[in-house]
């Protein structure tokens, strides 16, 4: 498997929620807004992505190092393929891969070119490269993607950053990817506003999820409560609770009714932590999020089912591995 092909697992006919219902298909821009993109990166996020700007009537060019999901066999190739002022996007793993990848890019493109990073990057590294490729004559927009592996059909929420002229480039592409309607996409300010935007949306995302594995633990504790899955589906409508993620705990709960099969141990991706430290460094109190954090560090040293029911949602979400029984 490649390095930039992120390996995923998820079932296709999991049941939908009711926020999912609402969401159609990207739509066909109009043929004065299409553009090409060249997209580096094709794992379980990036394939889909490439599809749906497809779908808009965009040209996609990718390019992955497992040579069975590539369109072209190099970057150099890739950016031979396109035409110039070129557009690349980049969605591979944060650090030294995201790093490598923007420094070949950054002695292959030319000035006027822009290169995205739609990975997870942490904010600072995105104020480095903005700087770097910006002595060479190229833009930067960082940009944070969610959407998970539902985002194909529903359409991802972007929050991007960087100059206004370097975003007007890329927006039909975040046109095309964003879900229908007003909202769902952000230009939240300069370079590295865009992570630091998505670093707080997945911050308070592990409070949310913390929040509903704790009253799932309570609820399946006591002898009172005799139906806890059915607890759970009735919040689904009419209450201040209800969301996507409890949609998806639902269908956790229908997978694995007592979440038997999985082992209470759930990962974290990096941007709670960076998260934590951002709000040390503002004096921001994050009870709540910093809470969420150290359970997941707790789930570590035990098998807790609170973490049983973070590793079904993130597998929910995103497709992310869980460790079973």
């Amino acid at each position: 498997m490649s390095g930039y092909a992120h390996s995923c697992a998820w079932t296709s006919g999991t049941r939908l929620g009711h926020w999912y219902e609402r969401a159609p298909h990207a739509t066909q821009q109009p043929k004065e807004q299409l553009m090409e993109l060249g997209l580096v990166g094709l794992g379980k996020m990036g394939g889909n992505m490439r599809e749906r700007i497809r779908r808009a009537g965009h040209t996609v060019i990718g390019y992955d190092r497992n040579p069975d999901l590539a369109d072209v066999h190099s970057l150099d190739e890739l950016v031979g393929k396109l035409s110039g002022p070129r557009v690349v996007w980049v969605m591979v793993p944060a650090g030294a891969p995201t790093q490598s990848t923007i420094d070949e890019l950054a002695d292959l493109l030319e000035p006027g070119d822009v290169v995205v990073d739609g990975g997870n990057s942490r904010w600072t590294d995105d104020e480095k490269h903005a700087e770097e490729l910006a002595a060479k004559g190229i833009g930067f927009v960082d940009c944070g993607v969610s959407g998970g592996v539902w985002g194909l059909e529903n359409g991802y929420a972007l929050m991007y950053g960087g100059d206004a002229e370097n975003v007007a480039r890329v927006q039909p592409v975040f046109d095309a990817l964003k879900p229908e309607g007003t909202f769902g996409a952000v230009h939240a300010g300069k370079a590295g506003a865009g992570h630091f935007a998505k670093m707080v949306h997945n911050g308070i995302e592990y409070a949310m999820m913390q929040a509903y594995a704790e009253g799932w633990e309570l609820l399946e504790k006591v002898d009172s409560v005799t139906d806890v899955r059915e607890v759970f589906r009735s919040w689904q409508e009419g209450t201040v609770i209800r969301s996507w993620l409890l949609d998806l705990a639902v269908n956790a709960l229908d997978e694995d009714e007592h979440l038997d099969r999985l082992k209470g141990f759930a990962q974290d991706s990096g941007e709670g932590r960076w998260t934590v430290e951002a709000a040390i460094d503002n004096a921001v109190p994050l009870p709540a999020i910093t809470a969420s954090l150290f359970a997941r560090f707790s789930s570590r040293q035990e098998d807790s089912p609170q973490m049983k029911m973070i590793a079904a949602l993130r597998n929910q979400f995103g497709g992310h591995a869980v460790e079973k029984k």
